[in-house]
This record gives structure tokens, sequence and C-alpha cells, in this order.
């Protein structure tokens, strides 16, 4: 005697109840459609919880509904569109055990049947409810001899069946849980993908948020190895509410913090957590790292990613993904507004306006047409600031330790001072290495042009601050834009700097990619690498590992193996699925200096000793299945 398995329709096979449906089918064009519709959904939960008998809730909902015959089919249509998305990507299971799989339902068979065909389930496991119709085909009731159109009719039903093994019960309602209460179903699982109904989840043995997760719980057939919902997701920093959803929407538990944490607390945050998804101040370190008992990837909402111990992340097989592109528009608008307002000494009579002072004057105020603009560092933001830049009237000069193809009439320097000797403006983007410290300190102060402006939109740490201060109160500076400082609050409140109250300086707190189209775009960047890694194994765009793009798993087993890259893993790891008798239908093998990632693609049933043994392989650093 095995299980059986007896599955509830509405808001569980599909995503919708399907009278609510009918409703808005039949109610097209009714003045009244909208009060109607909120009137059926009430009673329609007022049903399902319990709270009135069954047969009223569907004697009023029959009643409101002015349903015939031939809306049927259309209904129909509109079901097979409203399939649960995880019922749907688990037909396997559907098809191996339709012995055992019933549908009990409030519903009616008139639009079950056809449905539940399409899953091999016959139309003898179906037991609903049917209607009645008049003799110009209105449906005007429904069966009442049926136990299904009387209060806890489920109960009736299951026992009449009187199956034999385990009985499970799988369904959105307090009238599922009722078959486990009534003691004639062994266990009851709330099914939450389409609605939590806080009766049935309460009163559940398992509460199942799809069924990949019911699936996993009875170690049936199923489409993923392991179900998202069991995947944890911890987003720091006030990360966009867009990542939130994207993640979440894919099945994910995400779980949102608007502030950074310091080490000793994301210590203990991080057990438990497959995924971490920052922005630059949290501090991945090797502590943090060691804690991490589950930590697969760690996506960075912004472009630096020094934050992170990347070697550490290697060495334990943590994929680090950033976002080096999303922001780069919003960086180089920011830096074309200093531009201006510095040559013209904006701030300055903005400042004195509000203080109530007219001070209309010329001097000092400048075009930036026919100006120079000197950039240190031509990487994606220092190339498109030269583009638009150049289009205002400014020539530019770049200068960049790599030997970079300039841009349009772009210059450029073979040295650092050589910019700086012609600059009007010099603006700085170079990256987050810490061997950048003080990279324009008092030495490159001097070199500038007497009055030229600086803008540091890249790291707080590569410009000195106290030489800035120096140099501008001086009068060799003529202004300045700082957008980033060596330390920077944790969170929004006070803040203070030598350079406060210094005309024409321009003060922002890291806002250079902070626009919403950036962190829209970050928000959908960063979740879609995260996501493709989870669920497939791509490293396409990860900034520590070796980089594989893969195709599509179709009817495989996927092993991912990551190790310490020496000679002879890749032999170790197919003599043990030789041994195992397992047929590969890919394979796919990329590293780097330190770290080898191998993907294997199966196309059978696997004895489970095989995993055992690939991990017990000498140097293996991760190993996860996917199906």
């Amino acid at each position: 005697m095995g299980r059986k398995y007896v599955f509830d329709f509405d808001s569980t096979l599909t995503r919708v109840e399907a009278l609510d449906v009918l409703a808005e089918l039949t109610l097209q064009g009714d003045r009244r459609k909208g009060e109607i519709l909120r009137e059926i959904q009430q009673i329609t939960n007022l049903g399902i919880d319990g709270d009135i008998s069954f047969t009223e809730s569907l004697e009023r909902r029959i009643k409101l509904l002015k349903a015939h015959k031939d809306d049927l089919p259309g209904l129909v249509e509109e079901l097979q569109q409203k399939i649960s998305k995880s019922i749907s990507s688990n037909r396997e299971f559907f098809e191996k055990f339709t012995d055992d799989i019933y549908v009990i339902s409030c519903g009616f068979k008139e639009f079950i049947d056809p449905i539940v065909a399409e899953y091999n389930i016959p139309s003898d496991r179906v037991y609903a409810n049917t209607f009645k119709f008049d003799n110009e085909g209105q449906i005007v009731g429904f069966d009442e001899e049926n136990p299904l159109a009387s209060h806890n009719g489920k109960i009736e039903c299951l026992r009449q069946l009187d199956l034999d093994g385990e009985v499970q019960v799988i369904g959105d309602g307090y009238s599922d849980y009722v078959m486990r209460e009534a003691g004639i179903a062994h266990k009851f699982f709330a099914y939450t993908e389409n609605v939590h109904r806080e009766k049935a989840a309460d009163n559940a043995d398992h509460v199942t948020p799809n069924l990949d997760e019911f699936l996993f719980v009875n170690d049936l057939p199923r489409n993923l190895s392991y179900p998202k919902n069991r995947i944890k997701i911890l987003l720091l920093e006030n990360v966009h509410p867009v990542a939130f959803d994207n993640l979440s929407e894919d099945g994910f538990s995400v779980e949102l913090i608007t502030t950074s944490m310091p080490e000793k607390d994301l210590i203990e945050k991080i057990k438990g957590v497959h995924v971490l998804g920052i922005r630059s101040k949290t501090q991945v370190t090797k502590k943090v790292l060691e804690a991490a008992n589950k930590l697969l990837v760690i996506g960075a909402f912004c472009i630096g990613t020094k934050q992170i111990d990347q070697d550490q992340c290697r060495k334990k097989g943590v994929v680090v993904f950033n976002a080096p592109y999303s922001n780069t528009r919003s960086v180089v608008e920011l830096a074309i507004g200093e531009i201006i307002m510095m040559m013209r000494n904006v701030f300055p009579r903005s400042v004195e306006m509000h203080q109530g002072k007219w001070n209309k004057t010329a001097s000092n105020s400048r075009e930036v047409r026919g100006k120079n603009l000197g950039i240190v560092g031509y990487g994606n933001i220092g190339k498109q600031l030269s583009i638009i830049a150049e289009n205002l009237g400014m020539r530019v000069y770049y200068y960049d330790l790599e030997s970079r193809l300039a841009l349009g009439n772009a210059i450029r320097c073979s040295t650092l001072e050589n910019l700086l000797n012609v600059s009007d403006v010099v603006s700085v983007h170079i990256d987050d290495n810490k061997s950048n410290t003080n990279f324009i300190g008092e030495r490159e102060f001097n070199q500038m042009r007497d009055g030229a402006c600086l803008i540091n939109l890249s790291r707080g740490f590569v410009v000195d601050l106290e030489a800035l201060e120096k140099a501008l109160k001086s009068g060799k500076l003529g202004g300045a834009s700082i957008d980033v400082f060596p330390e920077e609050p944790r969170s929004n409140g006070p803040f203070k700097s030598g350079l406060q109250g210094i005309e024409n300086v321009i003060l922002t707190p890291h806002i250079g990619g902070s626009t919403e189209e950036a962190q829209r775009d970050i928000a959908d960047f960063v979740p879609n690498k995260i996501m493709d890694y989870i669920n497939s194994g791509n490293t396409v765009d990860a900034v520590n590992f070796p980089n594989i793009r893969l195709p599509k798993q179709i009817n495989a087993h996927r092993f991912l193996h990551i190790h310490e890259n020496v000679p002879g893993i890749m032999a170790k790891i197919n003599e043990v699925l030789a041994s195992y008798d397992m047929n590969i239908t890919g394979q796919y093998l990329s590293t780097d200096s330190e770290v080898g990632y191998v993907i294997s693609d199966l196309d059978k049933e696997y004895n489970k000793d095989v995993i055992k043994a690939l991990k017990n392989i000498e140097h293996t650093i991760k190993f996860r299945v996917l199906y």
C-alpha cells in the first residue's frame, strides 16, 4: 500500500477560483460588475474558511453568476492559461503517479475534467459538483444529492472512497484541512503558491509554497532538485525593492534589510543564508565567509567589489556578481552637471540667494565649451563621459594605466602629470584597488592649472581630502565636487567633513549611481545573474570565478563540481561517473589560476551514492545537483 494524493482544484491546481473567473466572463458589460465580483469573492472566502456553510456559499454565488452552458468552453480556455506555475512544471509527477492522484473539489466537473485530463487525471478520479441547467441552458443550480454540495462534503466524499495507504491532502483552504481533522486523511499540506489562508496554514502538517516543496518533502519526481522557497536570500543596504520582487516572484525566500551590518552582526545573520545581496558599505570579510555555512553566491548591487574578500569566496566556492554597467549613465550625467555648475559658480550664487543676497556677476563664471576636460580612468564611465563632454564642445584628454582606444577626438596622455597640466576640470573614475589610495594628493594638486576644478565620483580613498582642502582654501583650485569619502556613515544621519563651507564645493552623499533608473537596472541585472547561477549553474559575468555560459537543461541531471585547480580532477570526475554507469550528454569545464568549474549533464536516473563519491574527490570545494 503506497500513498494516495488528494488535490483541491481552485487556487491549488489553478491560480484562481474558477467561479470568480466565470463571473468575470458572464458579467461583461454589467454596470454593477465590480460590486458583484467583490460580493462573489467574499462569499467564496467565507465558504472556504468554513464561516458559512458551503451549500449557502454555492447557492448565493450561482444566483449572482447568471451563467449559461455556452459560457463554459470559454471558462475552460481561461483556466488552461491559469494553471499554477509549479504544477505545470512538474508534469512528470502526474504522469508517473497517475493511479494514485485524486481531485476532490467543491468546484464543478464540467470545467475541472477537461483541465486535469491534460495532467493524466481521468474523470473517474475527479470528485466534484455538477451544474443544473434549465431548458434554455442557463445555470440554475447544482446537484444537491452530491455530498460535495453540502457543508464539509469533502469529508464524506473521502470517507466513501475508502482509499488504501497513507492519504495526503493538498489544498489552499480550511475546507481541505477538515479531511485531516476528521481523521480520514493522514497529512494536510497547505498550498500557498496562489493564496495564503491563515486558517489553513495554521492547521497544516506542512505549509508548501509550491508543488516543488511538496514533492521534495515526499522525495517524489520533481522539476527542481531543491525547492526555491528553501533558498534563503538576504538583501542589505536598502537594495531597490524590484530586486526583492524579482527574486520573490521566482520563488526564493527573501529578507530585505535597509542598512548595512557590522561584521559581528553579519556573522550571526549569514548562517543558513544561500545568497547575500549588498551594496558598497557591507564588508564581507574572511570571518563572515567562515560563518557562512550555506552561502552559494554574493550579488554586489553596485560596480565595486573590494568590500568582498574575493579570494576567500573563491576558496569556498562562492560566486560573486556585480553590476558593472547599470549605473554608468547616472554617474556620467552627474559629472556633466557638476562640471557646468562649478564652471558657472552656480552653488555660491545659490547659497547667496538663499541668504537673501542678490549678486549678479560674471566673475569666475565660464562656459564649458572650448575648455579642457581631463578624465582619469578611461573605463565604461570615463568613455561615456568623454563622448558627452565632447558633444558639449569640450576638448577631452584621458589617462589610463591600460592602453585604451580613444573615442571621438579624445587625446590619450602618456602620464598623469601631462593630463593635470592641461585640464580645466579633472574627473576621477578609477577602480577601487587599494593601491589607488591617495592617487590624487598634494603633488597632483600642485601639477594642476590654477583655478582648475576636481570631480571625484569613484572611491573615497583615491583623493587625499586634507590636501584637497588646502588646495581649495589657498585658491590653487577653483572648485571641487566630491561624492565619495574615505569613511561614510552606515545609514542616513549626521556627517562631517573639512570641505564643508568652502565656496564652490559641491558635496553629495555617494549618490553618483543613485538614480531611480540606475537602481532599477541594477535590481534587474544582479538578480538575473543570481537566478541564472542558482537555477542553471551559469557564471557569465562572475568577477571571481571561471565564466561558463551553459545551454538550457533538457531532460537531464546537471552536476556542478567546483574544485581547486590541480591536475587530474576532470579525469577523476569522469572515472567516478563511469563507475556508476552514467551517460554524459554534455560536459563543460572552465578554470582560472585557482579554481576549476566542471558541469556534467547526465541523461538517466542515478544511484545517490555517486554524489557522495564526487564530493569525496580530493580538492573538491563545493558540489551541487540540478534537475
